[in-house]
């Protein structure tokens, strides 16, 4: 059974500014990433209607419910609280009635208000809970940010990533983790890393200890979080393996079901890593706008000895 993450409803109404209405005094969680606006069950329709959903009532419902008689909008009203959603939010500055504020006291369910419109804050709070109840593994490795490509390094433990990242850092660029990175599938198509909070900006290097990378290079040198694009895979160099020399196809690694493009980097002495994976950031962000080197210059040699795409040569037109 995968794991359930919830986040606390007080870290919602605090990023998002939310007027608390009515907060039970015990802590309430938010499991559920979906949201709803509850149409439907406000006209007693409560078929698949989901309790952990935070419930948003926006100008629709509002004036759904202004138009029917006080007796029947108390009777649905009441049907709706008694379901005990996790939270309500009333948008766009739209006023919740002493009625509304009755039945949610009464069956403990938190009511709160902002100012934002609808749509708005919809499309904000789906946002927000993708991130923070995303489902999530953690590989040990270490996840950089080059040229705003964010690379996560994998190898066995002394293959050199802790040192290639500050190298990286001096140069320039930005550390997300160091030896453990946590991984959220934060939609079908993108994974984010950041690293655990006990060891963020924290790098561990043989011989020197742990080194704190904010304190020494500052704060434009560490990022919380970054969409891993790319995956690194460095190895020692082994001279009885092939290793790709043009680039023309691209190998993909599958993280929590998604397929990341991936390079397998050999290592020996003498390379340097740093400015290797400065170039393999910018020639991945080329091949993303559709400019692929190794096909530009495997079609030229085609080219060159009269062949087609397919290798068969080329019989020109008398």
């Amino acid at each position: 059974m995968p794991d359930v993450y919830s986040v606390k409803l007080t870290d919602l109404v605090a990023e998002f500014s939310l007027k608390p209405l009515y907060l039970p005094d015990e802590p309430v969680m938010v499991s559920c990433r979906d949201v709803n606006r509850p149409g439907l069950p406000l006209a007693g329709f409560f078929d698949h209607f989901e309790p952990p959903r935070v419930q948003i009532i926006g100008k629709v419902e509002y004036l759904y419910l202004k138009s029917l008689d006080e007796e029947v909008r108390k009777l649905r009203l009441h049907d709706f609280f008694e379901k005990r959603p996790v939270a309500v939010v009333f948008t766009a500055g739209i006023p919740a009635d002493e009625v509304t504020l009755t039945f949610a006291k009464q069956y403990n369910v938190p009511l709160l208000a902002t100012e934002t419109p609808t749509s708005s804050f919809m499309s904000a709070l789906i946002a927000s809970l993708a991130v923070s109840l995303a489902p999530r593994i953690t590989r040990h490795g270490v996840l950089v940010e080059v040229y705003g490509e964010g690379i996560l390094l994998l190898g066995d433990s002394g293959i050199g990533k802790s040192e290639t990242a500050i190298e990286l850092v001096k140069r320039g660029h930005r550390l997300i983790a160091d030896d453990a990175v946590e991984i959220k599938r934060v939609s079908d198509k993108t994974l984010v890393g950041s690293a655990p909070e006990l060891i963020r900006h924290y790098v561990e290097l043989r011989g020197i200890g742990i080194v704190d990378i904010r304190r020494i290079f500052g704060m434009g040198a560490v990022k919380m979080s970054e969409k891993i694009d790319l995956v690194v895979q460095i190895e020692q160099w082994n001279p009885e393996k092939s290793y790709d020399r043009f680039g023309t196809d691209t190998e993909y690694i599958d993280i929590m079901g998604l397929k990341i493009p991936t390079y397998t980097l050999p290592v020996k002495p003498g390379r340097n890593l740093a400015v290797i994976l400065e170039i393999a950031a910018m020639n991945h962000r080329q091949k993303k706008m559709g400019y692929n080197t190794g096909a530009e210059l495997e079609e030229r040699l085609m080219k060159q000895f009269g062949l087609d795409e397919n290798g068969n040569e080329v019989v020109p037109l008398s």
